[in-house]
């Protein structure tokens, strides 16, 4: 019986969202490339903290790849990465990850973390601001994102 209502509800939420988050990279390296990238280009870095485990971050990553309007405004502004951070797993290199990222976790996950081309930290964006029953409200993703690029900063 248990198998079946495990059967029943896969099939009511559909397929199993596409894992994003490169379980096999230290972190602090993928934010540091993702800053010299954001340089190179005149972008911010997004990270995206949280991990596969995390149903919500793998909701949202999916989400605004879904979205041509949302996904147009990352891709113009932002080098956007998935940085993998497990609460229960986090270890040293976990640790400094927080350290550095101003202890985001502190919102939940997926959180995101705003940094300039120079790695500074603009913002911590807790997502459960932009939830919408069990998905994202578009409206206030798109404005999360347009309050952050660089000329909104800047002006």
């Amino acid at each position: 019986m248990v198998l079946t209502l495990m059967a029943m509800s896969a099939q009511e939420e559909g397929s199993a969202p596409k894992k994003v988050y490169n379980e096999q990279i230290n972190p602090l390296e993928q934010i540091d490339q993702a800053i010299v990238q954001a340089r190179e280009e005149g972008k911010f870095v997004i990270c995206q903290v949280g991990g596969n485990w995390c149903p919500w971050c793998l909701r949202f990553a999916e989400f605004i790849t879904n979205d041509s309007t949302i996904a147009a405004v990352i891709e113009q502004n932002f080098v956007y990465i998935h940085v993998n951070y497990h609460p229960r797993k986090a270890g040293e290199v976990g640790q400094a990850l927080m350290k550095r990222l101003n202890n985001a976790g502190r919102f939940g996950f997926p959180v995101f973390v705003v940094l300039d081309e120079q790695g500074n930290i603009l913002h911590i964006q807790d997502s459960s601001f932009l939830e919408e029953g069990k998905g994202y409200n578009k409206e206030k993703v798109l404005r999360f994102f347009q309050n952050w690029t660089p000329k909104a900063v800047r002006e």
